[in-house]
């Protein structure tokens, strides 16, 4: 697929026609002090992997409504002393797969912090372990149209939630250093990276990568790739609701926590991706509030983004902020 979207230029312009509700900061302001009722109950346990440079930790912490949510915390081994933390969060489908896996921020001497994400864990990767115990009403298959009847039953609403909590429940271990945490991730892990950047308002920094969840009202006429298209077949059933649809998306579009984003930010956007659209994640760059900002932009890339490299201009990037 070549370039499908705005040129270049306006991209670097463009602006997201999404409105937030008047009460986005209420709602959620209350959703975070609903979930903070629940005791946190943050448990680490060792893990036996066999690894001799990281030590594993299979964590259990209360999430929205207090549900158990699982993670991973992998340390440098034999570590003695808090250490910078970086929270990532997995794209659509996944889960925070087995214990040995995905060991490239905790080699850099960081503490790593993997957030499984509720009801997902079966489309790739090694799997997840999660639960969403909530029901709702009537939707399409996938997790889009989850709830998505009212913005207090939306699926999202859990899952931010629960990667608020996470950053939470990261902060509580005695090896981490709080004021060096980092929050990151790619697809549907960035868009819930903005989101936290947007909700937690002492992070050191956010590394959001082709980010998911951006620009709803643009993404879901713009591009007839999955998961944006289960909002549109969930719309061909369900005609004349619309409105409502979109009322419930605005509590939960990326662009309004961007608008909120206090930490400086590494954004990257790839120029022929149809499942995230450019123009969606230029949408929550541009509106992104903290004046210290980048965004790499990868010319002829499609979902993959940045891939390797893009993960070397990230440990290239932090190493200023933790």
């Amino acid at each position: 697929m070549a370039l499908f979207d705005l040129p270049f230029d306006e991209l670097r312009e463009h602006r997201s026609a999404s409105v937030a509700p008047e009460d986005f900061d209420a709602f959620w302001s209350k959703t975070l002090q609903e979930a903070r009722e629940h005791d946190l109950d943050a448990r680490f346990e060792p893990v036996d992997t066999g690894l001799s440079t990281v030590d594993v930790y299979d964590v259990t912490f209360a999430g929205f409504g207090g549900h158990p949510v699982k993670g991973w915390l992998r340390l440098p081994a034999g570590a003695t002393g808090p250490l910078p933390l970086v929270v990532e969060f997995i794209g659509y489908g996944g889960g925070r797969g087995l214990a040995h896996e995905n060991l490239l921020w905790a080699s850099t001497g960081r503490a790593h912090f993997v957030m499984d994400t509720r009801g997902q864990g079966s489309a790739w990767g090694g799997g997840g372990g999660t639960a969403d115990p909530v029901g709702g009403a009537p939707a399409f298959p996938g997790f889009m149209t989850r709830g998505i009847d009212a913005p207090e039953n939306y699926y999202y609403r859990r899952v931010y939630t629960d990667a608020v909590r996470a950053i939470e429940a990261a902060r509580s271990h005695p090896l981490t250093d709080a004021t060096r945490t980092v929050a990151l991730g790619a697809s549907q892990g960035g868009g819930i990276t903005i989101a936290v950047g947007g909700l937690v308002p002492d992070l050191a920094a956010v590394a959001p990568d082709v980010p998911f969840l951006c620009d709803f009202p643009r993404a879901v006429t713009l591009t007839d790739r999955h998961p944006y298209r289960e909002i549109a077949l969930f719309l061909k059933t369900h005609r004349g609701r619309s409105a409502d649809v979109q009322r419930t998306l605005s509590y939960f579009d990326g662009v309004h926590f961007a608008a909120r984003g206090r930490a400086p930010a590494l954004f990257s956007a790839a120029l022929e991706d149809q499942t995230c659209p450019p123009s969606t994640v230029f949408s929550a760059f541009n509106s992104w509030a903290h004046e210290d900002k980048e965004i790499e932009v990868y010319d002829f890339n499609d979902h993959e983004g940045g891939g390797p490299y893009h993960e070397a201009a990230k440990l290239s990037w932090l190493r200023a902020y933790a």
